[in-house]
């Protein structure tokens, strides 16, 4: 038979019957985790109150500084997407003069593919170039500026 490590004597309720002990699962955490926890929402209360106090000024402009970073690399995807699209004309082209069928390369690059891809053998099926184009697409003006001949 367990022994409990305290034996609790408990008054009865006034229709008689007796209350349930209290289930040790469901407690309540002790002071030091209430301590803690508090502790922990303070701090972040704090660094809130620190961006909370800088000037409207700084905190807007490290907002345009982010969105300035995240238009550049947006800008930059589009560019790789172009210059995709382009490299796969350019293999379509000096394949047709060579005679290789539009099949071949794409069955080539895509088994490049793969191996680049540590050779998980993944079936690249699909397509994604409504995708690409709308990315250009959103990107024009820039890729133009980028890739004017002369």
């Amino acid at each position: 038979m367990p022994s409990t490590p305290a034996l609790t004597i408990v008054s009865p309720n006034p229709d008689g019957s007796l209350p349930l002990p209290a289930d040790p699962q469901n407690a309540a955490p002790p002071a030091a985790q209430w301590q803690e926890r508090a502790e922990h929402l303070q701090q972040q209360v704090d660094g809130l109150q620190d961006i909370l106090a800088r000037p409207l000024s700084d905190i807007l402009a490290d907002r345009e500084k982010a969105q300035e970073a995240a238009a550049a690399w947006d800008a930059f995807g589009a560019m790789w997407m172009l210059s995709q699209r382009a490299m796969r004309r350019v293999a379509l082209d000096l394949a047709a003069q060579l005679g290789v069928s539009e099949a071949d390369v794409v069955a080539r690059a895509l088994q490049h593919a793969n191996e680049v891809l540590n050779g998980d053998g993944v079936d690249l099926g699909g397509t994604v170039a409504s995708a690409q184009l709308a990315h250009i697409a959103r990107h024009r003006p820039f890729l133009r500026q980028q890739f004017r001949p002369g």
